[in-house]
């Protein structure tokens, strides 16, 4: 079995050891079972270490690490060691360390979530850019207020500038029992307990920081919804800082563009968004405007129907569903109209809108179905998308309709 050295030493950062066994996995790495090591095992949402092994002038990397039923450590690395071979392991301490930040952070912001909110954290996860942690709410909220967020958060800080002590330790039966723990340990023996001053106590294998003041900053970075229950994600330590300076950076940024400060740039976002949408509005009803006269135009040289009535064909260089439709339905208000009208959609087919006058004949959504179209809509007004083929097979059903209603007229 395995000693693991960083259950009494998470900030060692190299060891002596010696290779215990030898296995070759199918894609080419090998697992070298030592008889102590410092190196983390990915296990309760931890990801593992990585660092190197060196026999005299030979070093193999690290590449992964997990623990075995047989109590064994495994260190998957990129070449094989001979059994009882003498090695000098070396830990990545840039990743260790970041992963003792995001896992200190988690135990102080369960904690706060606790005794703020009664929320029951359910495991954690940790990937290369955030952490977070998925919490069953009372009453099943999944989600907090603002206000909430940022109260978490000022504990969580506060407790972390306290720079409390962080103790890990095995303790006797005895002792477990009178612990304030704040959920039931997952293991019913040799159970590990870490508690963060006299706060915050939980079973846990994981590494820690000596101090709470070592994580240095969390922030939350969202609260979503996630399977019946709240996902806080976060970053603390050095994650926190590098999230911080990225988003004052891009804060300072938008007021440059904005000729505005930080501290009003919500204010001037928002101003800028109605004057957008305003120009939108103003640039839809030119566009419409625009359309609507050339369609106007067309009716001059439209195609007259069988039993009476015209039919409008025409194809617009530009434009989008909404004014489409909308210069299809100016058009047909007056009687005897029935207009086609279609436009290009960027993509190598076209938008389509079908409509006839109120006193017209046939039903623009069958006509949109029975032409191979992609649509639906009303008896006078249909939208779509589809292909030139389809317009012209529209015509025609529609000539032979009214072909059709003037023999029977």
């Amino acid at each position: 079995m395995t000693e693991r050295l960083y259950y009494d030493c998470p900030a060692m950062t190299d060891f002596e050891a010696r290779v215990t066994g030898v296995r070759t996995e199918k894609n080419g790495r090998y697992l070298l079972a030592l008889d102590r090591t410092a190196f983390y095992p990915t296990s309760g949402g931890q990801p593992n270490d990585t660092g190197t092994l060196r026999q005299g002038e030979t070093v193999v990397r690290v590449l992964d690490v997990c623990a075995g039923e047989d109590g064994e450590v495994w260190h998957a690395t990129d070449a094989p060691l001979p059994v009882g071979a003498a090695v000098h392991g070396q830990i990545d301490w840039a990743r260790r360390r970041d992963h003792m930040e995001q896992h200190g952070g988690e135990h102080l912001l369960a904690g706060v979530l606790w005794r703020m909110l009664g929320g029951v954290t359910e495991g954690l996860h940790t990937g290369r850019e955030e952490a977070s942690i998925d919490v069953a709410l009372p009453g099943g909220r999944t989600r907090v207020t603002a206000e909430e967020k940022t109260a978490l958060e000022d504990e969580v800080n506060d407790e972390i500038r306290r720079d409390v002590p962080v103790r890990q330790w095995f303790p006797a039966q005895a002792e477990l029992t009178a612990l304030p723990l704040r959920k039931p340990p997952a293991v019913a023996e040799h159970v590990r307990v870490v508690a963060f001053g006299d706060f915050e106590y939980c079973a846990c294998g994981g590494t820690h920081p000596a101090s709470s003041g070592r994580i240095g900053l969390l922030k939350i970075i969202s609260v979503t919804p996630m399977h019946g229950k709240a996902r806080f994600t976060f970053v603390c330590g050095g994650r926190a800082l590098r999230y911080v300076q990225k988003m004052c950076a891009a804060a300072e940024e938008g007021a440059r563009l904005l000729s505005c400060t930080p501290e009003t740039l919500g204010a001037q976002v928002e101003k800028a968004m109605r004057q957008q949408a305003e120009l939108k509005k103003e640039g839809d009803a030119l566009r419409l405007a625009f359309v609507c006269e050339k369609a106007e135009r067309g009716w001059q040289d439209a195609e007259r129907l069988p039993g009476g009535g015209r039919l409008l064909t025409l194809l617009l260089p530009e434009g989008d569903m909404r004014t489409l439709a909308a210069c299809a339905a100016a058009q047909t208000t007056q009687p005897g109209r029935t207009a086609l009208m279609y436009c290009p959609d960027g993509q190598g087919a076209y938008r389509l809108a079908f409509a006839r006058s109120g006193d017209g004949a046939g039903n623009m959504r069958t006509l949109m179905q029975a032409c191979g179209a992609r649509g639906g809509g009303r008896p006078e007004l249909a939208q779509g998308s589809g292909t030139a083929e389809n317009v012209r097979r529209a015509q025609e059903l529609l000539r032979t309709a009214f072909e059709k209603a003037g023999e029977n007229g």
